[in-house]
């Protein structure tokens, strides 16, 4: 989430810091999400995601977010990345497609990059076995 200017609060570019503040305006949404751990759950966010999300107390913003399919507003909102991934799952997004949606990457140019990193890994691995 981006800051306004003389915010002092820890700031990472390119990441999304989860904080005091972000926990307090994302609870509804990150309590709706932990609520996916059962299946009956999960069953009935499918069946009717306005009831859903209402019987949470999901603002007006973070209502907006989920039905637009928006990981990054839900984010923005407050919403914990790990709480997001039940979500995610429930709409059809793997951790790849929220990796390449938080780095303005297609999925094919993210698993690339993971894929590049890992091989660097490895032979830095290698090298350092070799000395």
């Amino acid at each position: 989430m981006f800051r306004p200017a003389g915010d002092d609060r820890r700031q990472i570019p390119g990441t999304y810091v989860f904080d005091g503040d972000a926990a307090q305006r994302g609870f509804a949404i990150n309590d709706m999400c932990f609520s996916f751990n059962k299946a009956e759950n999960r069953e009935a966010f499918a069946a009717d995601e306005e009831a859903y999300m209402d019987r949470y107390g999901l603002s007006e913003e973070q209502k907006k977010v989920i039905r637009d399919r928006d990981v990054i507003g839900m984010l923005n909102s407050g919403g914990n990345i790990y709480y997001l991934a039940k979500l995610a799952g429930i709409l059809g997004l793997g951790v790849q497609d929220i990796g390449a949606l938080q780095t303005g990457t297609t999925v094919d140019e993210f698993k690339a990059a993971l894929l590049a990193h890992g091989t660097r890994l490895k032979e830095m691995t290698h090298q350092g076995e070799a000395a």
